[in-house]
């Protein structure tokens, strides 16, 4: 039996799938396979996959579903004790599936492996940069229910057997079916940390986070689903969770709409946040936020200004 299974779904990734590909390749750990369910592509995807020959590479091509049934697809062909998933524009440094399969063997409570986030932009390689290191172990479910510190969906290794039992994404909570499968991981098991940068995360303005609506959207259902079944203790945390769920909407109003709209739009959410839970205005990143949005408003003053001049 194969030892790790990765998923990798993948649409429209034609400049990225083969980069993606080899950064499995390049691992120091080799007995895994390589699922790729390809998700109805309209470019070269497929054509640049079958350039690669591996054996331990399986593709498999279906009318388009989104990510999250690409993956329960994946899940359903794997054949590893131990599975994990890669998304088509990130990477992983070369030690990943090694130390990560490490920490499990050596933690056999455990049910979860995660790494740190560095990251990057294409085509910009002064672009890295490594996220803040967190060390969540153990019973990780009050910092999950507060925010996913996992980051995105390319990072854990987890046990064939824990997924058999919670399943896997539910479709439902689009676009962030991430967070909603990592609150029934954690949950139920525990998790252990790799403290190492091994997670590269690709940052591009086509990625699914730029569809702020629908981002908002799942964030928030998924939100009432896990407070629902909270135990009554951590009921206290929801208040912070959605200010935290404003802040990021509106962190991403500025990255992806740099006019008007943009600013008003993050103003709001910040101002969403501020209601919800007041003390978020000590924080640094609240702190950065509005002072990005004064940037933003001035540079839009400065040419509306100039244009009318």
């Amino acid at each position: 039996m194969t030892t790790i299974s990765v998923i990798i779904p993948s649409y429209n990734a034609e400049t990225t799938i083969i980069d993606t590909i080899r950064s499995v390749q390049n691992q120091t750990f080799s007995d895994w396979e390589l699922i790729i369910i390809e998700d109805g592509s309209t470019d070269q995807t497929v054509a640049q996959i079958k350039t690669i020959t591996d054996e331990r590479i399986k593709l498999f091509c279906y009318e388009n579903g989104g990510v999250a049934m690409a993956r329960n697809r994946g899940i359903s062909l794997a054949k590893g004790k131990f599975i994990t998933f890669l998304d088509c524009d990130d990477l992983w440094t070369p030690d990943k599936l090694a130390d990560q399969l490490l920490a499990l063997q050596n933690n056999p409570d455990a049910g979860v492996a995660y790494s740190w986030v560095t990251d990057f932009k294409s085509n910009d390689p002064k672009s890295f940069k490594p996220r803040k290191p967190i060390f969540y172990s153990g019973n990780v479910y009050p910092q999950m229910l507060v925010y996913n510190f996992l980051a995105n969906g390319s990072n854990l290794l987890v046990r064939r057997e824990v997924l058999d039992v919670i399943g896997g994404f539910d479709v439902t909570y689009a676009p962030v079916e991430d967070w909603e499968f990592y609150l029934r991981l954690a949950k139920d098991y525990s998790f252990i940390v790799v403290p190492k940068h091994q997670i590269l995360y690709r940052q591009s303005s086509q990625s699914m986070s730029s569809n702020i609506e629908r981002l908002e959207k799942g964030a928030l259902l998924t939100l009432e689903k896990a407070y629902a079944s909270a135990p009554s203790d951590l009921q206290s945390l929801k208040a912070k969770t959605l200010a935290l769920i404003y802040e990021y909407c509106a962190q991403r109003h500025l990255q992806c709409n740099l006019n008007s709209t943009g600013v008003s739009q993050a103003v709001l959410k910040l101002r969403q946040a501020v209601a919800v839970y007041p003390s978020v205005v000590r924080t640094k990143f609240f702190y950065g936020l509005w002072s990005k949005v004064l940037k933003n408003w001035l540079l839009l003053m400065f040419k509306q200004t100039a244009y009318q001049k």
